[in-house]
């Protein structure tokens, strides 16, 4: 009998930081505790820091209430960043010609399961 994992998650999509800039964040909590992944999130001086904490107390609070799990005994198990849809500007430059701006977006996802 193979003991029964359950895992829960949670997901920020369409999230105005660039990918590369919020892997960053996110390589540093990957499979931490909870609690010290949220540490590290409130002191880490990134502008992706909020965000991915906001995405890991939803995880938390998805675990606690649809599964019943302890917030105490929980790890990350998985966290990435997946590219979103880039927006697509133009910045005028000299001589009547436009340069592109991207404005680049991502989606955050952390799962959170039992020790």
């Amino acid at each position: 009998m193979s003991e029964q994992v359950t895992e829960a998650r949670a997901t920020a999509k369409t999230v105005r930081i660039a990918a590369r800039k919020a892997r960053l964040v996110i390589d540093l909590i990957r499979g931490k505790s909870v609690a010290e992944a949220s540490a590290i999130l409130k002191f880490t001086p990134r502008g992706a820091s909020p965000v991915i904490e906001k995405v890991l107390n939803s995880a938390i609070a998805n675990a606690e209430n649809n599964f019943d799990l302890d917030a105490e005994n929980l790890v990350v198990t998985e966290a990435y960043v997946n590219e979103g849809p880039t927006l697509k500007r133009f910045r005028p430059r000299a001589k009547g010609s436009a340069s592109p701006i991207n404005k680049r977006t991502c989606h955050v996802t952390v799962v959170v399961a039992e020790k």
